[in-house]
């Protein structure tokens, strides 16, 4: 995938918002309805009211990034429609965007080095 990689911050717009807005649009919508910084560094991932469709912004340090998505079969697994912002990790982003259900991946959990062979 093209697009943001690795241990970022992601967050989504659960409310879907007009898809003709492109990126400058969005980064409006980052500052007004989310009250965040789009140029921070966070991925911002909405949704339209046709669940088979998303949009990401994020700033990658020289510009504002926008990435559209289509599923031509199936819809993305959304969390309920409200007035909320969610966080997903990095895998659970790439779940998403692959139209699987993110809720069910899991961060590893960590394993405690051993201090000696056995």
């Amino acid at each position: 995938m093209i697009g943001p990689a690795g241990n970022v911050r992601v967050m989504v717009a659960t409310q879907p918002v007009d898809f003709r807005k492109g990126a400058e649009g969005l980064a409006a919508v980052v500052r007004e309805a989310m009250h965040a910084d789009p140029f921070c560094g966070v991925v911002y991932v909405f949704r339209a009211k046709r669940a088979d469709r998303v949009k990401l912004i994020f700033w990658d340090g020289t510009g504002l990034v926008l990435v559209a998505k289509r599923l031509e079969d199936g819809k993305f697994r959304w969390p309920k429609v409200e007035d909320a912002i969610m966080r997903l990790s990095a895998a659970e982003l790439q779940a998403l965007l692959e139209g699987l259900d993110w809720r069910r991946v899991h961060e590893p959990q960590r394993t405690i080095a051993p201090m000696a062979v056995s």
